[in-house]
C-alpha cells in the first residue's frame, strides 16, 4: 500500500499564491507518476497537474501558466505551486499516485486538501 499525505491548503485572496505538497510513503517502489486532481460535478477526477518519473509534466487547461508541479529530488514528494489564484480554483485537491509493480497497475489517493480563494 501507498500512503499519500497532503499539506499546504488554506484560504488566500484572489491573485495570491499557495503551495501544496504531497508526500508518499509505504510501498513506493514502482511509483511512476504523481499528480493533483479535482472532482467534477459528476465526481469524476479531473487532472490539475501531473509529473512522471522522467520529469514530464501535464497540466489541466484552466491552470496552464499559473500552476507549476515539481518533484523533490530523492524524495517521493511532489509540490504544486499555485500562483495568480482565482475564486474558480476553490476546491478540494486530491493527490494521486500511479504505480506499476510486479506487472500490476494500481493507483492511490490522498484524503484531499481544501483550497479557498476568496476576498
Amino acid at each position: 500500500q501507498v500512503q499519500l499525505v497532503e499539506s499546504g491548503g488554506g484560504l488566500v485572496q484572489p491573485g495570491g499564491s499557495l503551495r501544496l505538497s504531497c508526500a508518499a510513503s509505504g510501498s513506493i517502489s514502482g511509483i511512476w507518476a504523481m499528480g493533483w486532481y479535482r472532482l467534477d460535478p459528476d465526481q469524476v477526477r479531473v487532472l490539475v497537474a501531473k509529473i512522471n518519473s522522467d520529469g514530464e509534466t501535464k497540466y489541466g487547461d484552466s491552470v496552464e501558466g499559473r500552476f507549476t508541479i515539481s518533484r523533490e529530488s530523492g524524495k517521493n514528494t511532489v509540490n504544486l505551486q499555485m500562483n495568480n489564484l482565482e475564486p474558480e480554483d476553490s476546491d478540494v485537491y486530491y493527490c494521486g499516485a500511479d504505480r506499476f509493480y510486479l506487472s500490476r497497475y494500481s493507483d492511490y489517493w490522498g484524503r484531499g486538501i481544501q483550497v479557498n480563494v476568496s476576498s
